[in-house]
């Protein structure tokens, strides 16, 4: 009897604390709980088109009202486990700043670099964390080493960030820049695969590869890239600004010694987070953009030394893991392929409108571009804004002219129904 009442005792304190948790847990959450449950077994592609469950998940996100987001290309927002942590743990380093940032909150990284590392499919000591893409990047393209003469390859439908940061090593060191021009869009991949080994020569040491053009969607075929640049001793830098998150891959599937990318944009973590990964190998040859001593020290933290930086926002990429492994990564790539479908099937037969972006999975995600004859990217973008209050980006940059149509995991049909129902309005003028 003893032991029976000891039991139940312990029962009716589980018992009392699943209730107090399910009381506790927002009804978006548990909401979205069920919908996955209920889900498990359909197909990604099926799930892709299910409405319900879409609509689930944009529960989980602060949605402005009366505003349609349609450039989650250049920042995406957060969902709200992962903007709560980051409050959360920013009040709580504010209560003491040097002990329990320091000593508290930053003991979470290198877990942190585990669970980024998994997400990446390469080892912890290959993953340094940044604050975006950009600096990731620019940590390569300036610590490489490199003499006047050595050549780089690149394209001029690069991010701009990155082509300013060969300029600056080309003015002060004389190395040479390659350029490439690519024709997109583009589904053959024979052609842009010999765009970059056509330019490859003798003195070729660094091929620079943005693995999703950002202006237009453009996937580009990094691992058959890398190959031909490896069989030449060539050194690869892949840009993965927009490709981390969005859809599947892992790191070590490309073949690259370098790769960057912000953390901001597709896996949903806090703004000003981002991650560089360096080939195990080639660490020690790579000098750090901070002063961090030896150039010769092979630890991947030499990469980290930027002073005094938020923790707290760095902590809540954790979050922002959970939720992405939560969704799971597939479902999430084939929503975004079938969002970005989705609108454009719709507007591909109007009079004058271009498409800028592959349909097909091989060579586009998430982004796509649009334009209209006579018309420039301003025009649409302003009329997008003033009469539908979407939100969008004018696009001008080099050969490529268009607005950039961005949704992400909240985005619904009804949403893009409303874009649509815009640009048929601007065409018809």
């Amino acid at each position: 009897m003893s032991n029976r009442r000891s039991f139940l005792q312990k029962m009716g304190l589980l018992s009392a604390s699943a209730i107090t948790a399910n009381m506790l847990q927002p009804a978006w959450s548990r909401n979205l709980q069920d919908a996955l449950n209920n889900a498990a077994s359909i197909p990604p592609s099926e799930l892709a088109t299910d409405e319900e469950f879409w609509h689930y998940v944009q529960q989980s996100y602060t949605i402005a009202p009366n505003f349609i987001n349609l450039n989650n290309g250049g920042v995406a927002p957060a969902p709200k486990s992962v903007a709560d942590a980051m409050k959360t743990s920013y009040d709580f380093c504010n209560q003491a700043p040097s002990y329990f940032m320091w000593r508290i909150v930053d003991q979470g990284r290198e877990p942190l670099r585990k669970n980024l590392a998994q997400l990446a499919g390469c080892s912890a000591e290959e993953i340094a964390l940044h604050r975006n893409a950009s600096e990731a990047l620019e940590t390569v393209i300036f610590g490489i080493e490199l003499k006047a003469g050595d050549e780089v390859v690149l394209t001029k439908q690069d991010y701009p960030n990155m082509i300013g940061a060969w300029r600056q090593r080309e003015r002060r060191e004389g190395i040479k820049l390659v350029w490439i021009n690519l024709e997109l869009p583009s589904e053959d991949e024979n052609y842009m695969v010999k765009q970059y080994t056509d330019a490859f020569t003798a003195k070729t040491k660094v091929v620079h590869i943005t693995h999703m053009i950002n202006w237009i969607g453009q996937k580009l075929p990094v691992r058959k890239i890398a190959d031909a640049a490896k069989k030449k001793n060539i050194d690869v830098l892949v840009d993965g600004a927009h490709t981390f998150a969005q859809f599947e891959f892992l790191i070590p599937e490309l073949n690259c010694d370098y790769f960057g990318t912000s953390l901001h944009k597709w896996l949903g973590a806090p703004i000003g987070t981002g991650l560089l990964y360096v080939r195990k190998e080639k660490i020690k040859s790579v000098w750090p953009l901070f002063g961090a001593g030896d150039k010769e020290d092979d630890n991947i933290r030499k990469f980290e030394h930027l002073g005094t930086r938020p923790f707290y926002i760095e902590e809540a990429i954790d979050k922002a893991i959970d939720f992405h492994d939560m969704i799971g990564s597939k479902r999430k790539e084939e929503r975004l392929l079938y969002l970005k479908n989705y609108w454009m099937n719709k507007v591909k037969e109007l009079p004058g409108v271009k498409l800028h972006t592959s349909f097909k999975k091989e060579f586009g995600c998430a982004i796509g571009l649009v334009s209209v004859d006579g018309k420039t990217p301003a025009e649409l973008e302003s009329f997008l804004w003033d009469n539908y209050k979407i939100h969008t980006v004018g696009i001008i940059w080099e050969n490529i002219k268009g607005v950039r149509i961005t949704p992400n995991v909240y985005t619904s049909t009804k949403n893009l129904d409303r874009l649509v129902e815009g640009i048929t309005a601007f065409v018809k003028g």
